[in-house]
């Protein structure tokens, strides 16, 4: 059965004038569903019995089923997995700052891109999820949120999957999201994240879109980045920053680059260097974290020493940089650790 996320406004609307239904039904339903976030049809009051049951009949409202939960120890941080209706599985997460609420939603069941680092890679790739399956992960929250009389304020793209790999679907799924006549979420609280897919992100840029781009980084030559990011022997440094200015050139939009601390292997002035080097005269922003540990990659992460040294040469020469605060480690839920294993316990 088709998801009823995945129509756009558009597809609702000329679905509803296929059923005779007036002009006016496609506003209410969506509304309902979107920006009142109704569970089901069933609860969709306002419009006729008949067109509830339909709706019922010809759309799945639900494509993702809980199946577990778990929460981090400061209780800032809860990871769900979730079933799809066809077995396969994935996991998001919903993290609690003092102004802000944030999901990290996936765009795949598992990832092709095998970065070595990281535990959806080392899993390998299952399948693309639908636009649908995307705008549900937020749209889930979002009910749990408004339950606690919440709401959330951003998203981030950088659960499960490689957005890029998915792009249409992806970029779908956060026009749907962004429609001011339903979730009506500001294209400026999404940022959503690359390993260095070059001719999405210019595709991207062609666009002229809203959304912050992030570009996970990691390495700032070749040789290694060749080693812990397989795609760069595709796209290799040069071309992905050429990517990047021009995405710049084409959006006045500042790029986010990625870059997990791994001790005495990227974290090295050599590297610091080489990334002011790559960087000069792009306006950027360096966020990095000390690496998370996944159970497939023996790499630890970096002295808080390291990290401070890294830091300091860059912002000396001009990049912003920001340490991310690492949140959700204990139960697997930072960066780089969404795999199929969430324990099954309530918290």
């Amino acid at each position: 059965m088709k998801s009823f996320f995945d129509l756009s406004f558009e597809d609702l609307r000329a679905t509803l004038e296929s059923w005779n239904e007036p002009a006016y039904r496609a506003e209410q339903v969506w509304r309902a569903a979107h920006k009142d976030l109704a569970p089901s049809p069933a609860s969709i009051t306002n419009i006729p019995k008949a067109l509830r049951e339909k709706l019922a009949a010809e759309f799945s409202f639900s494509a993702l089923t809980p199946a577990a939960q778990i929460k981090s120890s400061d209780k800032q941080t809860r990871k769900y997995l979730f079933q799809l209706a066809d077995g396969r599985s994935i996991e998001a997460v919903l993290m609690g700052y003092a102004q802000r609420r944030t999901t990290c939603i996936s765009t795949q069941a598992g990832c092709a891109m095998g970065c070595v680092f990281c535990a959806t890679g080392q899993m390998g790739f299952k399948r693309h999820l639908s636009a649908g399956e995307i705008v549900e992960q937020v749209l889930w929250f979002a009910r749990e949120l408004k339950a606690q009389d919440d709401k959330l304020t951003n998203i981030v793209v950088m659960g499960m999957g490689e957005p890029f790999h998915n792009y249409d679907a992806t970029l779908r799924a956060m026009d749907i999201l962004n429609d001011v006549r339903g979730f009506n979420f500001g294209a400026r609280r999404i940022t959503l994240s690359t390993v260095g897919l070059v001719p999405m992100i210019e595709r991207f840029a062609s666009e002229k879109r809203q959304i912050n781009l992030a570009i996970s980084l990691h390495a700032a030559t070749d040789e290694l980045r060749n080693e812990l990011l397989p795609i760069n022997k595709k796209y290799p440094l040069a071309e992905l920053f050429k990517a990047a200015r021009e995405y710049y050139a084409a959006t006045h939009r500042r790029v986010t680059f990625e870059w997990a601390l791994i001790e005495g292997k990227n974290d090295s002035p050599e590297q610091a260097r080489a990334l002011v080097k790559l960087a000069k005269g792009l306006p950027c922003h360096v966020n990095v974290i000390p690496l998370n540990p996944t159970r497939g990659y023996g790499g630890h992460a970096s002295t808080q020493e390291r990290i401070k040294r890294f830091k300091t040469y860059l912002e000396q020469n001009g990049i912003p940089c920001t340490v991310r605060v690492r949140r959700g480690i204990d139960v697997d839920a930072g960066c780089g650790q969404l795999a199929i294993k969430t324990a099954t316990k309530e918290s």
